[in-house]
Protein backbone atom coordinates (compact mmCIF):
# COMPACT_ATOMS: atom_id res chain seq x y z
CA UNK A 1 0.00 0.00 0.00
CA UNK A 2 1.25 3.87 -0.70
CA UNK A 3 0.29 6.29 1.45
CA UNK A 4 0.68 9.49 0.28
CA UNK A 5 1.10 12.52 3.18
CA UNK A 6 -0.35 16.09 1.58
CA UNK A 7 -1.49 18.97 2.80
CA UNK A 8 -4.74 20.73 3.41
CA UNK A 9 -3.68 23.87 1.26
CA UNK A 10 -4.97 21.75 -1.60
CA UNK A 11 -8.17 22.91 -0.58
CA UNK A 12 -7.42 27.08 -0.55
CA UNK A 13 -7.65 29.30 1.98
CA UNK A 14 -9.87 28.89 5.06
CA UNK A 15 -12.47 31.70 4.86
CA UNK A 16 -11.51 34.77 7.16
CA UNK A 17 -14.29 34.98 10.17
CA UNK A 18 -15.43 38.71 8.96
CA UNK A 19 -16.71 37.12 5.61
CA UNK A 20 -19.03 34.62 7.71
CA UNK A 21 -22.31 35.12 8.73
CA UNK A 22 -22.60 33.16 11.51
CA UNK A 23 -19.37 32.97 13.54
CA UNK A 24 -19.56 29.61 15.34
CA UNK A 25 -19.92 27.85 12.10
CA UNK A 26 -16.93 28.55 10.19
CA UNK A 27 -16.88 25.88 7.26
CA UNK A 28 -13.95 23.27 7.52
CA UNK A 29 -12.29 21.25 4.64
CA UNK A 30 -14.07 17.85 3.78
CA UNK A 31 -12.12 15.24 2.18
CA UNK A 32 -15.08 15.86 -1.00
CA UNK A 33 -14.12 19.76 -0.77
CA UNK A 34 -12.72 21.02 -4.67
CA UNK A 35 -9.07 21.60 -4.92
CA UNK A 36 -8.63 25.25 -5.19
CA UNK A 37 -4.82 26.00 -4.56
CA UNK A 38 -3.43 29.18 -4.15
CA UNK A 39 0.70 28.88 -4.23
CA UNK A 40 2.72 27.36 -6.30
CA UNK A 41 3.39 25.11 -3.07
CA UNK A 42 -0.08 23.99 -2.84
CA UNK A 43 -0.41 23.12 -6.87
CA UNK A 44 2.45 20.91 -6.46
CA UNK A 45 0.67 19.48 -3.53
CA UNK A 46 -2.45 19.15 -5.02
CA UNK A 47 -1.02 17.63 -8.88
CA UNK A 48 0.55 14.97 -6.67
CA UNK A 49 -2.44 14.12 -4.99
CA UNK A 50 -3.79 13.84 -8.50
CA UNK A 51 -0.92 11.42 -9.82
CA UNK A 52 -1.32 9.23 -6.81
CA UNK A 53 -5.00 8.57 -7.91
CA UNK A 54 -4.23 8.10 -11.32
CA UNK A 55 -1.77 5.41 -10.57
CA UNK A 56 -4.60 3.93 -8.35
CA UNK A 57 -6.88 4.20 -11.26
CA UNK A 58 -4.35 3.05 -13.89
CA UNK A 59 -2.56 0.53 -12.53
CA UNK A 60 -4.75 -0.43 -9.49
CA UNK A 61 -1.95 0.72 -7.04
CA UNK A 62 -3.31 0.37 -3.54
CA UNK A 63 -3.21 3.77 -2.40
CA UNK A 64 -4.55 6.47 0.59
CA UNK A 65 -4.23 10.32 0.63
CA UNK A 66 -4.04 11.93 3.65
CA UNK A 67 -4.85 15.86 4.04
CA UNK A 68 -2.84 17.47 7.09
CA UNK A 69 -3.14 20.82 8.88
CA UNK A 70 -0.34 22.96 9.48
CA UNK A 71 1.93 21.07 12.64
CA UNK A 72 3.28 22.45 15.81
CA UNK A 73 5.54 20.70 18.44
CA UNK A 74 9.14 19.54 19.07
CA UNK A 75 11.90 19.41 16.57
CA UNK A 76 9.57 21.78 14.20
CA UNK A 77 11.77 22.97 11.45
CA UNK A 78 12.92 27.16 12.88
CA UNK A 79 11.76 28.95 9.49
CA UNK A 80 8.19 27.90 10.37
CA UNK A 81 6.03 30.13 11.73
CA UNK A 82 6.13 29.43 15.58
CA UNK A 83 9.76 28.38 16.08
CA UNK A 84 10.50 31.15 13.77
CA UNK A 85 8.27 33.60 16.54
CA UNK A 86 9.95 31.98 19.59
CA UNK A 87 13.55 32.07 18.28
CA UNK A 88 13.25 35.93 17.09
CA UNK A 89 11.74 36.81 20.03
CA UNK A 90 14.42 35.58 22.19
CA UNK A 91 16.88 36.71 19.94
CA UNK A 92 15.88 40.24 20.20
CA UNK A 93 14.95 39.85 16.48
CA UNK A 94 12.45 40.99 14.26
CA UNK A 95 8.53 39.09 14.08
CA UNK A 96 7.79 39.51 10.85
CA UNK A 97 3.82 39.58 10.23
CA UNK A 98 2.58 39.19 6.67
CA UNK A 99 0.58 41.51 5.49
CA UNK A 100 -2.04 41.93 8.45
CA UNK A 101 -1.69 38.50 9.74
CA UNK A 102 -5.12 37.76 9.33
CA UNK A 103 -4.37 34.88 7.14
CA UNK A 104 -6.36 31.46 9.23
CA UNK A 105 -4.64 28.16 9.71
CA UNK A 106 -5.57 25.61 11.51
CA UNK A 107 -3.05 24.24 14.11
CA UNK A 108 -2.33 20.22 14.57
CA UNK A 109 0.24 18.75 17.64
CA UNK A 110 2.77 16.82 16.09
CA UNK A 111 2.11 13.72 17.88
CA UNK A 112 -1.87 14.29 17.62
CA UNK A 113 -1.04 14.30 13.81
CA UNK A 114 1.59 11.00 14.15
CA UNK A 115 -1.79 8.77 15.73
CA UNK A 116 -3.81 9.78 13.30
CA UNK A 117 -1.17 8.78 10.68
CA UNK A 118 -0.59 5.58 12.40
CA UNK A 119 -4.76 4.69 12.20
CA UNK A 120 -4.95 5.32 8.56
CA UNK A 121 -1.74 3.26 7.81
CA UNK A 122 -3.51 0.35 10.09
CA UNK A 123 -7.53 0.89 9.63
CA UNK A 124 -7.62 3.41 6.34
CA UNK A 125 -9.31 1.73 2.85
CA UNK A 126 -7.26 1.79 0.21
CA UNK A 127 -8.16 4.31 -2.39
CA UNK A 128 -9.92 6.92 0.27
CA UNK A 129 -8.48 9.84 1.68
CA UNK A 130 -8.43 11.04 4.57
CA UNK A 131 -8.50 14.54 6.60
CA UNK A 132 -6.49 15.29 9.49
CA UNK A 133 -7.03 18.25 11.12
CA UNK A 134 -6.75 20.24 14.70
CA UNK A 135 -10.06 22.18 14.95
CA UNK A 136 -8.28 24.70 16.34
CA UNK A 137 -8.54 27.50 13.59
CA UNK A 138 -6.65 30.56 14.36
CA UNK A 139 -5.37 33.95 12.57
CA UNK A 140 -1.64 34.04 12.35
CA UNK A 141 -1.59 37.62 14.18
CA UNK A 142 -3.81 35.57 16.95
CA UNK A 143 -1.48 32.61 17.46
CA UNK A 144 2.17 35.65 17.38
CA UNK A 145 -0.08 37.38 20.00
CA UNK A 146 -0.43 34.58 22.04
CA UNK A 147 3.15 33.51 22.18
CA UNK A 148 4.55 37.03 22.89
CA UNK A 149 2.18 37.20 25.71
CA UNK A 150 3.95 34.03 26.82
CA UNK A 151 6.92 34.92 26.77
CA UNK A 152 5.99 38.22 27.92
CA UNK A 153 5.29 35.75 31.83
CA UNK A 154 7.74 33.36 31.43
CA UNK A 155 10.54 34.96 30.34
CA UNK A 156 9.76 38.58 31.13
CA UNK A 157 12.37 41.45 29.86
CA UNK A 158 11.53 45.81 30.03
CA UNK A 159 9.31 45.57 26.91
CA UNK A 160 6.81 43.31 25.53
CA UNK A 161 7.76 40.76 22.81
CA UNK A 162 4.82 42.61 20.72
CA UNK A 163 6.87 45.31 20.51
CA UNK A 164 8.95 43.30 17.70
CA UNK A 165 6.35 42.56 15.52
CA UNK A 166 6.40 43.57 11.81
CA UNK A 167 4.28 44.28 9.64
CA UNK A 168 6.11 43.01 5.87
CA UNK A 169 4.28 42.61 2.53
CA UNK A 170 1.98 39.75 2.37
CA UNK A 171 3.25 36.32 0.22
CA UNK A 172 2.17 36.01 -3.63
CA UNK A 173 -0.45 33.69 -3.92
Amino acid sequence: RFHHISTDEVYGDLPHPDEVNNKEELPLFTETTAYAPSSPYSASKASSDHLVRAWKRTYGLPTIVTNCSNNYGPYHFPEKLIPLVILNALEGKALPIYGKGDQIRDWLYVEDHARALYTVVTEGKAGETYNIGGHNEKKNIDVVLTICDLLDEIVPKEKSYREQITYVADRPG
